[in-house]
């Protein structure tokens, strides 16, 4: 393993090999660090947050007998946004109006249909 911290960087996801300590990313091979959303793009509940956890826990696992690499941080990364899309579009998200970046990155809000 590198002693370079391995990352991934999407728009709504980061990964690090690192822990956390005192605000500082401290190199940890045996760790990988999740931030979801560092932008606030979107209003979070305790229960979407755990499934975003829960699927970052399940594709960590699925690569255990795999060498890591920036390659497959990509892909977990690339996956937990598609993942979020998903919660975003199911409804289970909403964007926050109040953010820094308003962009919709996801794709337009959800609106009801005036009949």
């Amino acid at each position: 393993m590198s002693d370079t911290i391995l990352k991934c960087t999407t728009r709504h996801v980061r990964i690090f090999t690192a822990v956390v300590e005192n605000n500082d990313l401290i190199l940890d091979n045996e760790h990988l660090t999740l931030d979801i959303d560092p932008d606030n793009e979107f209003f979070w509940g305790d229960q979407s947050i755990k499934k975003v956890q829960d699927y970052f826990c399940e594709l960590v696992e699925s690569q255990a007998d795999n060498e890591l690499s920036d390659y497959s941080l990509r892909k977990i990364g690339s996956l937990l946004e598609d993942f979020i899309r998903k919660l975003l579009k199911d409804g289970e998200l909403s964007y926050n109006p109040n953010s820094r970046v308003m962009n919709y990155s996801m794709g337009l809000p959800r609106t009801q249909e005036l009949l």
